[in-house]
């Protein structure tokens, strides 16, 4: 079983960023559980590899199981293998991931979800580096180090009697928090720039389109839900759909339609700003919805540089005298907005 083909690059300079980035590095030469814990979309398993490429095992296995993926049946086969005949479809011995990744890494995604029948072949295997395959009494010595992550609380699920407190324990030598995007203040251009060019190689374009002032203040001015995951994205897909060599427009949710036709769905947030941005595009003439857009902008840009409007125009990429020109047609309309 090969271990995944991941790309490990670390694409970030802003300070909760390089210090996560800091704590990753000094543990990962320590051969002992860690435990990784962030939000959906944070790269969680890009640190697990991380934490594996800078230890001592790097040449040895990185093995991967997203335990969200498979039933609560099927998880313990899948970890530890089983023997022929160990029940019907089990024609042949089978390797599991542990045993797949003696020597090397194995990285345990969504942990929260093992059952705990597992979670006891787990904890058996942390601590006495052995484990039976399915259908077998035969102890199968390993040497692995494990990493796991989670998006969920676990010591709510221990408090609940749905995950073992001794198995939280041992993996829990370290516990790395992964920042939301949210949280890495100048990270979001950067990486959006990085996949912008991704993906163009891709495509086989040979110019990398870049972001316009438009664009700049939308993407920085989302809250990221989905994290890093969501911000490749819409950068890929706004790479896509761009023929110029800037992109002016950003989609966040490519099904704006159904969102709003779905009881109870809600929509993903806008840039802030005094107009509705919820409004049909086509429902009001050009002039106004770019006189809008604009005045969306110019709100969001202010609240960024808490109303510096030297930092506002920095955002939105123009000179000063173009910002306040901007800006006074935006008091005219909107006197109490700023």
């Amino acid at each position: 079983m090969k271990s995944p083909a991941i790309s490990f690059e670390a694409i970030g300079q802003s300070d909760v960023f390089l210090e996560f980035q800091e704590r990753l590095s000094r543990t990962a030469p320590v051969p002992r559980p860690v435990l990784l814990i962030g939000e959906r979309g944070t790269g969680k398993e890009l640190a697990a590899a991380r934490l594996h490429y800078l230890s001592g095992r790097w040449q040895k296995p990185f093995v991967a199981l997203n335990c969200a993926a498979l039933s609560g049946a099927l998880i313990e086969s899948e970890l530890f293998g089983y023997e022929r005949g160990a029940f019907t479809g089990a024609l042949q011995r089978r390797v599991g991931r542990f045993e797949a990744a003696d020597g090397g890494t194995i990285f345990l995604d969504e942990i929260g979800n093992v059952p705990l029948e597992a979670q006891e072949k787990i904890l058996r295997a942390v601590e006495y580096h052995a484990f039976e395959r399915v259908g077998s009494v035969e102890a199968v010595g390993v040497d692995v180090r494990i990493v796991a992550a989670t998006n969920a609380d676990l010591p709510g699920l221990c408090a609940a009697g749905r995950f073992r407190p001794d198995l939280l324990d041992r993996l829990s030598f370290e516990v790395l928090a992964l920042p939301p995007l949210r949280e890495r203040r100048g990270d979001v251009l950067l990486l959006a720039r990085h996949f912008a060019a991704e993906m163009a190689r891709e495509i086989g374009r040979s110019d990398v389109p870049d972001f316009g002032p438009e664009a700049v203040a939308a993407l920085e001015g989302y809250p990221w839900p989905g994290n890093v995951r969501e911000l490749k994205n819409v950068v890929e897909r706004a790479v896509c759909r761009s023929d110029g060599a800037e992109i002016t427009a950003i989609v966040f949710d490519p099904f704006p339609r159904r969102a709003a036709q779905t009881p109870g769905a809600t929509p993903r947030p806008a840039a802030a700003g005094p107009p509705d941005p919820g409004r049909d595009p086509l429902g009001v003439p050009m002039k106004e919805a770019v006189r809008e857009l604009k005045d969306r902008m110019t709100h969001a840009a202010l609240a960024r540089a808490r109303h510096n409007q030297r930092k506002a125009a920095a955002l939105l990429g123009l000179s000063y005298d173009q910002f306040r020109g901007l800006y006074r047609g935006y008091r005219k309309r909107h006197p109490d907005a700023a």
